[in-house]
């Protein structure tokens, strides 16, 4: 499910494809993001329809950058935390010209070299999406003014999947791509199971989990980027890792 991209940072790797990232600094600083203060009414009238079509969604508090630059491969960007509502109307412009949305993307991969994604609940924004177990920066993750991204992706998989990322090797590498200024940034962990018991591992979760954010989980084989009813982010990263050496 990819859509048309338009380049905005022509310093910026081409957009859809995935690059390493040598280093990345996301700072927290205090005051309103500039979207928040110019569409902060628009956001809230798309609220009201947002949950009369999903009632269950939590208008919570996230991260969202104001600036993000990327020079010799390190990733530097200043944000300030906003209502979720703003944030879903700002991914609802065609062609966004403020605002940065990177977010972690742990990629779970299975010892018979499969990645193991989820599939979103209908009462989720992402309803019926498939991605690796995700979700945006929250107040949760800033560590002494910074985000801390691995620790965005290791609670968000623990908390969808019931997996301790803790438990798969990884050379703690970081790859990203970009879209529309949304920019997933990704970790790839290779777990010693193979997909059907790690698949397995899931449903226990989910037969516990309160939350019931997801609907189930794939295994993923091929970079087919019409097998499943993939996310954006998700056909950039399935062309690169099943075409890469590993």
């Amino acid at each position: 499910m990819t859509e048309h991209c338009n380049q905005y940072i022509s310093v910026w790797p081409p957009e859809n494809t995935v690059f390493p990232v040598s280093d990345l600094s996301l700072r927290v600083v205090a005051g309103e993001h500039p979207f928040h203060l110019a569409e902060g009414e628009a956001a809230a009238a798309n609220w009201g329809l947002e949950i009369a079509r999903t009632p269950a969604l939590y208008n919570g508090r996230m991260v969202f950058q104001h600036q993000l630059e990327i020079e010799d491969g390190a990733m530097r960007g200043e944000g300030h935390v906003i209502p979720y509502s703003t944030f879903l109307w700002w991914r609802k412009q065609p062609s966004p010209v403020t605002g940065y949305h990177p977010y972690g993307f742990p990629v779970v991969v299975s010892s018979d070299g499969a990645i193991i994604a989820v599939e979103m609940g209908a009462h989720t924004a992402n309803a019926g999406q498939i991605y690796c177990a995700a979700g945006s920066l929250d107040e949760s993750d800033i560590v002494d003014g910074y985000c801390d991204i691995r620790r965005n992706m290791a609670r968000e998989v623990k908390e969808e999947t019931g997996l301790d990322l803790g438990q798969g090797e990884t050379d703690g590498r970081l790859f990203a791509s970009h879209c529309r200024r949304r920019v997933t940034v990704i970790q790839i962990f290779r777990f010693r199971e193979r997909a059907t018991d790690l698949l397995k591992r899931i449903e226990d979760h989910m037969r516990v989990d309160e939350e019931k954010e997801i609907a189930g989980a794939v295994a993923i084989h091929s970079p087919d980027p019409k097998a499943h009813r993939y996310a954006a982010a998700m056909p950039p990263l399935l062309d690169w890792f099943f075409t890469m050496e590993r």
